[in-house]
Formats: C-alpha cells, sequence, structure tokens
C-alpha cells in the first residue's frame, strides 16, 4: 500500500504515478483540501472555489472527489447529512459534534489489551483503527 500524500505536492505525485490526468479543476479541488484542515462538502467546495475566481461546475466537483477518493488522494467521510472531504492525515479518529455536523480529527491510542481482545474476538490481526466519536457543544450556564 502506498503512503498517503503528506502535501499538496505529494498529492500531485500521488496522482500522477496512478496515471490521472491533473485537470486544472482537479488540482484546485486538492489545493482547496490541502490548504484547509476542516471537513468539507462537496458545496462548500464548490462554492469556496467559486469565491476564489475559479472556473469549475458543481458536476465537476463531484466528479472529480469521486475520483480523488476512489484514488486514495482524499478523505470521505459519509454522513447521513452528506458526505464530507478532507485531505488525508495520519491514522486518526473522528469527533462528530452532534449539535453543528462538523467533524474534528483526534489521535486515540487504545491500550493493546483492548486491540489484543478485539484481535481474539475476530480471529483477525487488527492492522488499523478509526475511532467514531459523538458529542454535544457544551451548554453555557446563564
Amino acid at each position: 500500500m502506498a503512503p498517503q500524500p503528506k502535501s499538496y505536492e505529494d498529492a500531485l505525485e500521488f496522482c500522477r504515478e496512478r496515471g490521472m490526468r491533473l485537470s486544472k479543476q482537479r488540482q484546485f479541488i486538492l489545493k482547496l483540501l490541502w490548504d484547509t484542515n476542516e471537513h468539507l462538502t462537496a458545496g462548500t467546495i464548490y462554492h469556496r472555489l467559486r469565491q476564489q475566481g475559479k472556473k469549475i461546475g458543481y458536476t465537476s466537483v463531484y466528479q472529480n472527489l469521486d475520483i480523488l477518493v476512489k484514488a486514495g488522494a482524499i478523505e470521505r467521510i459519509e454522513k447521513a447529512e452528506g458526505c464530507l472531504y478532507s485531505h488525508p492525515t495520519l491514522c486518526h479518529s473522528h469527533v462528530h459534534c452532534v449539535d453543528t455536523g462538523q467533524v474534528i480529527d483526534v489521535m486515540v491510542t487504545l491500550p493493546q489489551e483492548v486491540i489484543a481482545a478485539v484481535e481474539a474476538q475476530v480471529g483477525f490481526k487488527v492492522s488499523d483503527y478509526r475511532i467514531e466519536f459523538f458529542a454535544h457543544k457544551p451548554q453555557k450556564s446563564i
């Protein structure tokens, strides 16, 4: 398995190595995702690129996101309200804010005995894991 891109330049090289055509639109999307530490919807990506004066269509955004996800160049989180996209990072877990829909990356390391218990239960060797947390914003006291 090839290492995930760690920068915008790595992402371009990652795509080239897979024989992908690097259209201007694809480069716009990659650059936007690498310049932010947010998880963005396709609609937000479209609107931000248009605000930057980039010529890109809504359908083109969706098509390119799908291609980039399938190639492993970017990450997609599927939620009931729709998908969120970001650049890949090291193995990480997510905290989903139930109130705002925001998704935050967190690094969580499980104790080895928890991993061993999972392996014993399923009979497989765990090579990686992600944990999904769901949280509410703290209520301000009056």
